[in-house]
Order: C-alpha cells, then sequence, then structure tokens
C-alpha cells in the first residue's frame, strides 16, 4: 500500500506513560490509519523524522461506548503504533513543552 507517510501517522499519543516510554525506552507512540501495517508506519517514521526504526508493534484498539442515562456515545475503533529508535536516535516531539 503506497500512502502518503503524512496520512499514515495521525497524530503522537502524549500520555505520562509515553512520556516515559520516550524518555527512558526509546520508544515513540502514535495514532496510525487503520489500513497502515508495520512496514508502512516504519517507512513513515524513518521518512517524516529521518530516523533509523529498529521495531514497530501495532495495536488495535476496541471500540467504547460511554454516556449516561439513555444518551450513548461510541467512540470508534482505531490502530496505535508502538515505535522503537535505534539506539542513540530521539525525537523532539515533546522537548522542553
Amino acid at each position: 500500500m503506497a500512502m502518503n507517510p503524512y496520512k499514515i501517522i495521525i497524530r503522537p499519543i502524549d500520555t505520562e506513560k509515553t512520556r516515559y516510554q520516550a524518555s527512558e525506552l526509546g520508544q515513540y507512540t502514535f495514532a496510525i490509519d487503520r489500513r497502515a501495517n508495520k512496514i508502512d508506519v516504519k517507512r513513515a517514521v524513518e521518512e517524516i523524522f529521518e530516523t533509523e526504526v529498529v521495531s514497530v508493534r501495532v495495536i488495535n484498539m476496541p471500540a467504547k461506548g460511554y454516556g449516561r442515562g439513555r444518551r450513548l456515545v461510541r467512540r470508534p475503533l482505531w490502530k496505535k503504533a508502538i515505535v522503537t529508535l535505534a539506539e542513540g536516535e530521539r525525537l523532539d516531539l515533546f522537548e522542553g513543552v
């Protein structure tokens, strides 16, 4: 699948856990297009950020419903990728934030 790399990676995920993974383990988490696979994500990250990717883990996140009473809102299912960079490589996504 020859997708635009900027359409494969939708956004970075920023939580306390992902900040720890980025600083200590060199792993970065992104929300990705549902049609993308590991190879697509690796190529996109290497092209956009000009770094060397060691491994990619892809996780399908389930749809969830929430609300109270009769009103129920459903969040769609989505996909995320955890990208491990080579030793010494860093992404300056949230540096100084």
